[in-house]
């Protein structure tokens, strides 16, 4: 009988999928969720203006993790960021339906917000960005190689916008798509409040990787031509601060003695 209680007691009735399954898909919601909002989330490319390196109808991951650690972007990343200045105002939308609504706050579809834009980081701030003519692009002097520019395409356009030379402030980016004769970006918006830069804190996090079609799946890596360009951007304000104050307390104990 003990035996016979013991099997009893250690016996656990099973509940049926079916009660168990809306429990399942909550928690895989939760997860999305977690994930789109500390981890990944998925883009889809609205417009012709990264080509051939993005394709219209593509769908990336962004990482959105690294920047809560404090990193900003650098040269050669392709970022998502928010409309920074009305960038968008002109352009049409579909708003989306309610299904579409739910699946992209959970991070299941690409995003709903239909204000954010993908664009190349060319120079970030205390950088000085040029182009006369069809080209090239140089930062501080440094001519790019950019084997990614739209085949046919010159690197800039010589046109009153096309041709420009500015210095990037600190915080903010300047961008250009790769499918140059296409892409309204940075040259073509220097007269908004940002004088055509994304201010860093716009910035949703760095395009990784092509996710679908499976058939483009790749990485999107930093080219090469990059690591060429001289370091003339600006510490960011606190990292400024910390670099200063060691060399601040060497001065100050040279002066005790």
């Amino acid at each position: 009988m003990a035996r016979a209680g013991g099997r009893r007691a250690g016996t656990r009735k099973h509940r049926p999928f079916w009660v168990e399954l809306p429990l399942l898909i909550g928690i895989a919601l939760v997860l999305a969720l977690l994930i789109k909002t500390f981890l990944l989330q998925a883009f889809s490319i609205p417009s012709d203006s990264m080509q051939n390196t993005l394709q219209k109808g593509d769908r990336v991951l962004v990482d959105k993790l690294t920047p809560w650690f404090g990193s900003e972007p650098e040269r050669g990343e392709v970022i998502v960021f928010h409309d920074p200045a009305g960038w968008l105002d002109d352009l049409p939308v579909d708003p989306p339906n309610t299904v579409q609504k739910v699946l992209s706050f959970v991070g299941v579809m690409p995003s709903a917000e239909e204000k954010d834009l993908i664009k190349r980081v060319i120079g970030v701030g205390g950088d000085t960005v040029e182009c006369a003519g069809d080209g090239p692009v140089k930062v501080n002097g440094k001519a790019l190689d950019e084997p990614y520019v739209f085949p046919g395409n010159t690197p800039c356009s010589n046109d009153a916008k096309g041709t420009f030379k500015v210095t990037v402030p600190p915080d903010r980016l300047w961008v250009m798509g790769d499918h140059r004769q296409a892409s309204s970006d940075s040259r073509y918006h220097s007269d908004d409040r940002n004088n055509g830069m994304v201010p860093v804190d716009e910035v949703v996090g760095r395009a990784v990787v092509i996710a679908w079609p499976v058939s483009r799946w790749s990485s999107l890596p930093v080219p090469d031509t990059f690591s060429t360009v001289a370091g003339a951007a600006l510490l960011p304000g606190s990292a400024a601060v910390a670099a200063a104050v060691p060399l601040l307390l060497l001065r100050r104990r040279r002066a005790l003695h």
